[in-house]
């Protein structure tokens, strides 16, 4: 794995793991990208529905797929940040079936983790770099927190970035989305920005 070289400039990745462009997340991880090329840093932005490729990982780990060029340029993204600020919605208790496809698919043992013999957990390839999460939703936040104890978000933080080295510094949920009162967009927003401090 490349170690991350200092600059002058933050190196930033923006990832809108909505599967559509016409989306609330992606006007929300437009609005980050926006904001963290205002505060001086380098954005690279990718759109999940740009990205072509087999989001399952047919054998598990017992045989390689080959990866498809938008998987070998994503991970190419993520060893060149040293900041992920993802935006996807939540569906179904979790996200989208693509954006679970490309974490299947690109965080592979090999790049973003490696088991090392006689240690009971793996190495953190990813290390080094941080995590900013927001994550929509129609569940009222403080449901999601009392009733289903922010499964996907804790899962997420500690079982995908955390297990890959990349350190949450940042995570939201907003919502309701559905239903919202007039104006509530602005919190959301709000929050968008927050994510490129």
């Amino acid at each position: 794995m490349t170690d991350i070289t200092t600059t002058d400039r933050k190196r930033v990745l923006v990832l809108n793991g909505h599967p559509s462009r016409a989306s609330l997340c992606a006007a929300l991880a437009e609005e980050a990208a926006k904001a963290a090329g205002e505060a001086g840093a380098e954005v690279r932005m990718r759109h999940l529905q740009d990205m072509t490729f087999d989001p399952d990982l047919t054998d598990g780990y017992k045989a390689r797929k080959d990866l498809e060029p938008d998987l070998i340029a994503f991970q190419a993204d993520l060893i060149w940040c040293q900041t992920l600020i993802l935006v996807h919605p939540l569906w179904w208790g979790g996200p989208p079936a693509k954006l679970k496809g490309l974490f299947d698919r690109a965080l592979l043992p090999g790049f973003a983790f490696a088991y090392v013999e006689g240690k009971p957990l793996p190495d953190k390839l990813l290390a080094g770099r941080t995590a900013r999460v927001l994550v929509t939703t129609d569940t009222p936040v403080w449901f999601l927190w009392l009733v289903y104890r922010n499964a996907w978000l804790g899962a997420l933080r500690r079982q995908i970035l955390d297990f890959t080295g990349l350190k949450v510094t940042m995570m939201k949920a907003v919502g309701p989305i559905r239903g919202a009162s007039p104006g509530a967009d602005k919190g959301w927003f709000a929050a968008a920005r927050r994510l490129a401090r």
